[in-house]
């Protein structure tokens, strides 16, 4: 405990050092703000610089940068998903080089890893929502780095895995899809582009192949069976809970990383966060009983991403207004740092992690809607 120093009263007409009294004028280490507490200083993911310039990205080399999509216009049910970026920025107790005990790697040692900060968005206004937010994915997968993008509601996967493909053309990139609900519903009271809807609009406009698409987590009482009629007619491939339950995690997991490697050239991971039971993650829009555990979710995550090459992820619908104590938030910051330590091990070994095909460029027209 630091002693409280002891000295006269000095003569409040002269000149004090007030520092050197209170004993504060000590040569004190100063920290960067990477190693400093996860409160102090900016928010960004795991205290990592903030660098939202695409060129700067590419002059850098980045590895991996992740990105908000701070946009819940398109709910169904509990909005709230908007401040998820922030929340699952926040949700972690410490900083600096982190050290996976799971996978045995420093992953900020290896791997060049930033925020690149959140797309440009505004309230009630869905189509300049998803079109700013392709173009912001689109920007930054074209440096070559991988997007790891915190949503928001699921309907940004629309824009975000649209961006990735287009940046990997003329490769195919496959999508596995964990979520407690298919996606794939034709519209959400007439609107196309709810929550409910991404996968069948990825789909239909060509830009992922429906026989690329794994789903795995699907339980509860929807889509209704028209729906399911359509993703047989499209050659969806998908696995109930009750197939986990059934068979265990990780023969469904290793099942769904061998359709995934059927044909694309790289997999786009999208996780809604409600694949989750909700007595372990409540923070969710639509929470259906009977989800996977957290460590379940966790070391899939660990086993996709360490035997596919990742083009892009995204983690979306945790709602912070109905999470208890941070922790939705908290599984959907350790699904990144999984899928960011996997890459580590990947780069540790010798394998390829950044994008260096013919589209790292700037991106063309990547305003387009």
């Amino acid at each position: 405990m630091a002693e409280r120093p002891h000295q006269a009263r000095p003569d409040p007409a002269s000149a004090v050092d007030y520092a050197r009294l209170n004993g504060w004028d000590q040569d004190w280490e100063v920290f960067t703000d990477f190693d400093l507490p996860t409160y102090v200083g900016p928010t960004t993911f795991m205290n990592l610089p903030w660098i939202t310039d695409p060129a700067e990205l590419r002059a850098q080399a980045v590895d991996v940068a992740i990105i908000g999509a701070p946009f819940d216009d398109a709910v169904s049910h509990r909005p709230g998903a908007r401040f998820g970026p922030r929340a699952i920025r926040e949700a972690n107790y410490t900083s600096g080089s982190i050290n996976s005990l799971q996978l045995g790697v420093e992953p900020f040692e290896i791997l060049k890893v930033v925020d690149a900060g959140d797309a440009n968005i505004v309230p009630a206004w869905i189509e300049r929502g998803h079109a700013l937010i392709h173009r912001k994915v689109r920007e930054v997968a074209a440096t070559g780095a991988i997007p790891i993008v915190l949503g928001g509601d699921h309907s940004i996967t629309w824009p975000s895995a649209t961006a990735v493909a287009e940046v990997r053309r003329p490769g195919s990139i496959g999508i596995v899809h964990f979520d407690a609900h298919a996606d794939t519903a034709n519209d959400d009271w007439g609107v196309l582009a709810g929550h409910g809807t991404p996968m069948r609009r990825l789909i239909e406009s060509g830009a992922v192949a429906g026989r690329n698409f794994i789903q795995v987590g699907l339980r509860g009482y929807w889509p209704p069976v028209a729906t399911f009629e359509w993703m047989k007619e499209h050659g969806l491939r998908y696995h109930f809970m009750t197939e986990v339950e059934e068979r265990g995690a990780e023969a469904v997991i290793d099942d769904a990383i061998a359709e995934a490697l059927d044909g694309p050239d790289s997999i786009y991971l999208s996780l809604d966060i409600d694949v989750v039971d909700p007595g372990l993650a409540p923070g969710t829009g639509t929470p259906e009983p009977g989800g996977f555990m957290s460590r379940e979710l966790l070391r899939a995550i660990r086993r996709i991403v360490g035997q596919v090459d990742l083009a892009g992820m995204d983690i979306v619908e945790v709602s912070p207004p109905y999470d208890h104590a941070e922790t939705t938030s908290m599984i959907a910051n350790r699904a990144a740092l999984e899928a960011i330590s996997a890459l580590a091990v990947k780069r540790r070994d010798g394998q390829t992690v950044r994008f260096d095909g013919p589209a790292t460029r700037p991106a063309d027209g990547a305003g387009a809607g």
